[in-house]
């Protein structure tokens, strides 16, 4: 079924024209299905029709979204707060953490700009800040519970690393190991979801912190933080006045800012309801064509399989290599190839009709479910004929692999 999947994806991403363009950004931006105009069409006739009444429809389309995010994180009764972006969901959880009192933040040296930046600002502001190597992947969780003593308020870890696609593992003795301590975990799942199977049913005492712009093929606009059982406790200082929609706000007393329970706590202000209705035809038609946890794990372990096989039957004259270390179960949506030219290559690729995306020396390929076998092989001969324009313009660099 994996190697047929793409002949009967494909005729439902004509605005994208999946069929005919090589797009290997699969793990940044993949294509949206036909069915996300109809959303966004949706959203327009709602307003031309309701004006300001719209918002009833737009937070049924609201809870859409978080019926289609607790499906893919296996979650049927997660409580979801719902953002435009994990930056603006990540500090509002930061700021209900107890800073003054706990002001120590355990991360990974190889995490995301959101995490990364902010975080690195904080430590600007006088919070202590401890980041961990992020490799070996496999022993990060263990080396990250270490880091945890009492003036821990929260680790701050992804469950697939940006750069490389490596999973980490482990991350329910992580958990363990910040309850034990009072600390909270937050886990950043953006580049596993929809590529790689997630359970948040299996860590409840994390908050996981993701969206839809990759994988998940939503587009910008939705995002999402599930909120743990311990919550409850906690008051984001950053908050918005949709947190005031549940009867609670009214019984605060004078000078007092009440909160509701849950995941409504931690919610924003107005916003453009448009990426949610966008979002809700994309969770259906994902629903439609069985496209689960499950066998989108399939098609791309077939895929990246592919890749590597072309890639490693390449003469790459040394200017190019990939982690030979990790096992295939324990790597993501992309193919990571780490070269000192990858940005120059990427640019070549690009001319030569394949998007792909670099970071560093890191040049990134991700396949999507609707690309076909042989659009694979294509990319993989651009890149081959990228190279020997590499070795033949640095011929010093040239050589046997």
């Amino acid at each position: 079924m994996t190697a047929d999947l793409a002949a009967s994806l494909a005729p439902h991403y004509t605005m994208f024209r999946v069929s005919e363009r090589l797009l290997l950004t699969g793990h940044s931006h993949q294509a949206w299905p036909d069915v996300a105009l109809d959303g966004q069409l949706e959203a327009f006739q709602d307003a031309a029709l309701d004006v300001d009444d719209k918002w009833a429809r737009a937070l049924d389309k609201a809870e859409d979204v978080r019926a289609g995010f607790r499906r893919v994180l296996g979650d049927p009764a997660a409580e979801l707060a719902l953002g435009s972006n994990t930056h603006e969901l990540v500090i509002r959880f930061l700021s209900s953490l107890p800073l003054g009192d706990r002001p120590r933040l355990v991360t990974s040296d190889g995490e995301f700009h959101t995490l990364r930046r902010q975080l690195a600002r904080l430590e600007e502001e006088g919070l202590e800040l401890v980041r961990v190597p992020a490799e070996p992947v496999d022993t990060l969780s263990a080396r990250l519970a270490a880091e945890v003593d009492d003036r821990t308020a929260a680790v701050l870890v992804s469950a697939v690393m940006y750069e490389t696609a490596k999973i980490v593992p482990d991350l329910g003795t992580l958990a363990d190991a910040c309850e034990r301590r009072g600390a909270q975990l937050l886990v950043d799942a953006y580049h596993a979801l929809g590529v790689v199977p997630f359970s948040a049913a299996a860590i409840p005492s994390a908050w996981i912190v993701g969206g839809g712009y990759k994988y998940l093929q939503l587009g910008e606009g939705n995002c999402f933080l599930r909120v743990p059982p311990q919550a409850t406790r906690l008051r984001p200082v950053i908050t918005g006045w949709f947190a005031e929609f549940a009867e609670l706000a009214a019984d605060a007393g004078p000078g007092t800012v009440a909160y509701p329970p849950g995941a409504q706590a931690f919610s924003g202000a107005t916003y453009d309801p448009t990426s949610h209705y966008r979002a809700a035809r994309v969770f259906d038609f994902f629903a439609e064509h069985g496209l689960t946890p499950d066998l989108l794990r399939r098609v791309s372990e077939r895929q990246l399989d592919r890749l590597r096989a072309r890639f490693d039957a390449m003469d790459t004259g040394g200017l190019i290599s990939r982690d030979t270390g990790t096992p295939p179960s324990g790597i993501a949506g992309f193919l990571a190839l780490r070269s000192p030219h990858a940005a120059r290559l990427r640019d070549g690729l690009a001319a030569r009709g394949v998007l792909a995306d670099s970071r560093g020396h890191m040049l990134r390929l991700g396949p999507a479910p609707y690309l076909s076998d042989e659009q694979l092989d294509a990319a993989m001969d651009a890149l081959e004929a990228e190279l020997a324009g590499v070795r033949a313009a640095r011929p010093q660099l040239a050589g046997s692999r």
